[in-house]
């Protein structure tokens, strides 16, 4: 495996990582209830971490795909979530989520920066770096 494999499985496992304690910094020390659009997109980062970790270990560089495609799921989880969140338009047509509301915006840091939004760019930088991977793999 080249460095520069290995230094994109690292990219991908720290933002999955990173975005992981985020989520539970948030649930289990700030107090906040996640919504069930908020579970779905931990359920497809959380596997991340732990995939990432592995394919780490054993240098396999063939777990691209597989990060590519839950991070795409969970990307478009959190851009419909960021929507319902900030277009008027969506919120009418939000779905009921249970206990608490998949509008409701526990942090608006500079007007815009949400906790789905925050989700998506993790979700993005690691679909980015999954397919950089999958392509330096090919070569």
């Amino acid at each position: 495996m080249k460095k520069k494999q290995e230094n994109e499985l690292l990219f991908i496992w720290t933002v999955a990582l990173t975005a992981t304690l985020g989520s539970l910094y948030y649930s289990e020390i700030k107090g906040y209830i996640p919504c069930t659009l908020c579970w779905y997109q931990r359920i497809f980062m959380y596997p991340i971490v732990l995939i990432g970790l592995i394919a780490l270990i054993q240098k396999n560089t063939k777990i691209a795909l597989t990060t590519a495609v839950f991070s795409l799921i969970g990307g478009g989880i959190s851009l419909y979530h960021y929507g319902i969140q900030k277009l008027p338009a969506l919120q009418e047509s939000a779905p009921a989520c249970g206990g608490v509301s998949c509008t409701g915006q526990y942090v608006n840091y500079f007007g815009f920066v949400t906790i789905p939004l925050l989700a998506f760019v993790a979700f993005a930088f690691i679909f980015i770096a999954s397919l950089v991977l999958l392509k330096d793999t090919k070569e």
